[in-house]
């Protein structure tokens, strides 16, 4: 699928590339009650399609029978300023396709790669929020925990790491995300909240926030100066707020199968600028 990446929140000018695998989808999740995959399908090429209408060079991998969950590849990687730092994971399956993810950028991109040694370390692309000025990492069992977060703080030095407790069961992303430069997008759920407040505490930075009444409308994209979010059938109440508060281009996109069992819209891809803009860096 698509990955799409926390990294590019900044946006200077344009995204370069969205990298991820085909539609290729377990059938453990065929197997869901009421789990629609024709329509989970549609629901993602649309996306695809949406992503390059915004002017990305969207490079779909092809499907692993091996991964049939890989569809969701914000796990496999953190990218920022031209370097990839590849997820670590005790689950095998997510770790075979972190490796699988590392070879593609190395290979395919170009993108220098590096890989977490600390064999206590564990490592989540959901739990790791750029904003432009400094990463936030979500700690939290499962996912990521601190020896991650340092990871994380030693291939990027030249920015602030700040762990951040995570109470719910998603990737701290889910909760948070980027709607525009300096601009957080949060919900009014309790656990989204605890994290905000812990966040406004640590940041090295001040930002703005947007206050959304449903958790799962908190996580959005902000692609080359317009905002990405779900669609109004799935966040009505969100919407109006988005409409009366927002005044950057906004796209919006029915998600509501294929986001059944992630974090939403940035779980589906890996953004990145486009190489040429990261070696005049």
């Amino acid at each position: 699928m698509c990955f799409s990446q926390h990294v590019r929140v900044r946006i200077d000018n344009r995204i370069g590339r969205c990298t991820g695998s085909k539609h290729r989808i377990s059938d453990s999740l065929k197997n869901k009650t009421e789990f629609d995959l024709a329509l989970a399908k549609e629901q993602h090429k649309q996306f695809c399609s949406l992503l390059r209408e915004l002017g990305l060079d969207v490079i779909e991998l092809p499907p692993d029978d091996e991964l049939p969950d890989s569809v969701f590849v914000e796990s496999s990687a953190v990218i920022c300023n031209g370097v990839a730092l590849i997820g670590k994971s005790d689950d095998p399956m997510r770790q075979k396709e972190a490796n699988s993810m590392a070879i593609t950028l190395k290979k395919e991109l170009d993108i220098p790669v590096e890989v977490i040694e600390n064999p206590s370390a564990q490592l989540h692309g959901g739990d790791v929020l750029f904003t432009g000025r400094e990463f936030f990492v979500g700690i939290h069992n499962g996912y990521t925990n601190e020896d991650g977060a340092r990871a994380v703080a030693m291939s990027f030095p030249e920015y602030p790491v700040t762990p951040i407790k995570v109470g719910g069961t998603k990737p701290l992303k889910y909760y948070v995300s980027m709607a525009g430069p300096d601009v957080l997008c949060v919900s009014t759920s309790e656990i989204c909240q605890e994290i905000v407040k812990r966040m406004e505490r640590e940041a090295s930075f001040k930002y703005q926030k947007i206050t959304l009444p449903e958790e799962h409308a908190s996580n959005m994209l902000y692609i080359n100066g317009t905002l990405v979010h779900r669609s109004p059938q799935e966040i009505l109440e969100s919407h109006k707020i988005i409409k009366e508060k927002i005044d950057i281009p906004t796209r919006n996109i029915n998600i509501s199968e294929f986001s059944q069992f992630s974090s939403g819209l940035t779980s589906a891809c890996i953004l990145l600028r486009r190489w040429k803009s990261i070696r005049s860096i």
